[in-house]
């Protein structure tokens, strides 16, 4: 503050010369004050120069849509869409369109695996992108062997990348051209494919929104509007279905509907259809036959809930769930059964850790898909801050069977003392792999008997995850334990969104609970210590010859007791089934 004994003003700063000998000994010191006239500075850009052309284009994808933070990972869509990567330019564009400093929407695109952010030069990707699954269900069938022959037929023109889970694994192995999936794929299909320029994928067939009114849609939904039922009835109901969350955690809906309308509004729904476990495309599977019956029960939940607004979060892999939604959300508004809360429908960029509640909430607002610290629960404080009641597409796809046929219908299903029904999505060595409707509380080895035609000729049942990646490794043995809520849990596994994976004699648990490892690591979010760097260094000591079961225990304790959300909690399963299951892998 002071230069030679006088106050200096606030546009002057000190700049001190030290010089020193050969030896680096300090021969003397000078000082002297230096004016800068800081005025000079006000107006004026700093950091990166918006590029003129770079930001008229943006202008020209962004059209008259509102420049609304929480439609920033719409708008970095648009980009990527149009010029299949995010050039540096366009971010600052982008960034200057939205009022935000370039950091921040550098920070949301790098983020996400579907984003390729290209910084200045950097050499862009080429035009199409081949990505090959490598999780579980597409490594047992070969997708190994695929991403090596592609990388020789392909040259630098198309790019081969192998990605997790894509929600195919009944297919398995699975490609997707640009954004066409190409089932049980071979090097000649995705290469024809390519040269066809095959990378929109079609509509499957499925009820569309006249089918739909003609087989009685929307009648449960008008009933309520109309008066003939009462929000506290229809809650009961759902309580008394013990209808629970069908994306993994399996909190009670009727309950959740009540301790969310309890909250002052407005209140918001957000619709988890981001199935990112490896192993599970039941969503898809609704979605792809009868999207319709999912939306009522978002309309019933509104009107009992008292929602104004609904937001429909899917993820990116989805293409044709996206061009079907639209089409009959179009058609839907367009003839509403009764007047309709505002729909939004919002696109996962590629985060599995997305399909955790709050980080869910947090992508839809346009931000980094990182989740919260709890408390507050979303169910207070959500969305925009607002209490919101967050459901998985199947809990709601039930609503309007359970309502229709009372209680007592969906608890009349189930076997083994269990209630209700169970959508599984079962994959791996059986004859019949594909979503399975069946009765809660049924086991692996009835499951594949009855529904999936038996194991695949040559293979012999050996083992099988119960839950996806995350849900833990069983074997053989243990193929009589129900699967249901709160059936697996004393033996250290959890049926999260059923996706049963079955493997045989011929695969390995230790080579499968490394996959998993590797997905956790890919997908961590990287916010807390214990997941991003216990995963990876899980991977490494699970590739070891030997395992060093004393140290992995010792990570996965950490993992477990002081990751921020499921994904690192859950992370130690793998290695805690391979240890108690089959050791003699370990040997």
């Amino acid at each position: 503050s002071h230069f030679l004994g006088q106050p200096l003003s606030l546009n002057q700063i000190v700049i001190t010369r030290i010089d020193l000998t050969e030896n680096n000994q300090m021969s003397s010191v000078s000082e002297k004050s230096v004016k800068i006239d800081f005025r000079q500075r006000r107006g004026k850009s700093r950091g990166r120069k918006v590029d003129p052309q770079a930001l008229q284009e943006v202008k020209e994808l962004l059209g008259d849509s509102p420049r609304s933070r929480d439609l920033l990972i719409e708008s970095l869509h648009l980009i990527q869409d149009r010029y299949h990567y995010l050039a540096a330019k366009h971010v600052v564009a982008l960034a200057h369109e939205f009022k935000l400093a370039p950091t921040e929407v550098f920070e949301v695109a790098t983020f996400y695996h579907h984003f390729d952010v290209i910084r200045e030069n950097e050499t862009p990707p080429p035009s199409l992108t081949v990505r090959v699954c490598d999780s579980m269900s597409c490594r047992m069938a070969g997708a190994e062997n695929l991403i090596e022959e592609l990388d020789k037929k392909f040259d630098e023109s198309i790019r081969v990348q192998r990605v997790p889970c894509v929600g195919r694994c009944q297919h398995a192995p699975v490609a997707v051209v640009g954004q066409n999936p190409v089932d049980l794929a071979n090097p000649a299909k995705v290469k024809q494919k390519t040269e066809l320029n095959d990378t929109i994928p079609s509509l499957p067939e499925y009820v569309d929104y006249n089918a739909y009114l003609t087989a009685g849609g929307y009648q449960v939904f008008q009933s309520c509007v109309r008066g003939e039922k009462k929000a506290e009835e229809v809650i009961e109901v759902l309580k008394n279905s013990n209808l629970r969350g069908l994306g993994g955690a399996g909190f009670p809906a009727g309950m959740k509907w009540d301790i969310v309308r309890k909250f002052e509004g407005p209140r918001l729904l957000a619709v988890n259809i981001d199935e990112g476990e490896p192993g599970t495309f039941k969503d898809r599977y609704f979605m792809e036959s009868d999207p319709h019956r999912f939306l009522e029960g978002c309309l019933i939940a509104c009107w009992a809930v008292g929602i104004d607004e609904i937001y429909l979060y899917l993820r990116d892999e989805y293409a044709a769930c996206m061009t079907l939604l639209l089409k009959e959300l179009e058609a839907l508004k367009n003839d509403p059964p009764e007047k309709l809360p505002k729909i939004h429908l919002r696109r996962g960029a590629g985060a599995y850790v997305c399909g955790e509640e709050s980080a869910m909430i947090e992508s839809i607002e346009g931000k980094r898909g990182m989740p919260r610290l709890r408390p507050p629960y979303v169910a207070e404080v959500g969305l925009f801050g607002r209490p919101t009641l967050e459901h998985n597409l199947e809990t709601l796809h039930w609503v309007r069977d359970i309502l229709e046929n009372g209680a007592d219908w969906f608890t009349s299903q189930g076997r083994h003392g269990r209630k209700g029904l169970r959508s599984f999505s079962v994959s791996g060595r059986v004859k019949k792999p594909g979503v399975h409707l069946a009765p809660a509380g049924i086991t692996v080895k009835e499951l594949i008997e009855e529904y999936c035609g038996g194991m695949l000729e040559g293979h012999e049942f050996y083992g099988y995850f119960p839950g996806g990646a995350s849900g833990g490794i069983l074997p053989a043995s243990l193929g009589d334990v129900p699967l249901d809520f709160d059936t697996l849990q004393e033996h250290g596994c959890f049926i999260g969104s059923a996706a049963v994976i079955i493997f045989s004699d011929q695969d390995s648990a230790k080579d499968l609970a490394i996959n998993a490892m590797r997905f956790f690591e890919h997908e961590s979010c990287g916010q807390c210590t214990p997941c991003r760097v216990g995963t990876g260094k899980a991977a490494i000591l699970m590739e070891q010859p030997k395992w060093d079961k004393d140290l992995l225990e010792e990570l996965s304790k950490a993992m477990e007791d002081a990751s921020i959300c499921g994904l690192g909690q859950a992370a130690p399963n793998p290695i805690r089934s391979v240890v108690n299951y089959f050791p003699q892998e370990l040997d």
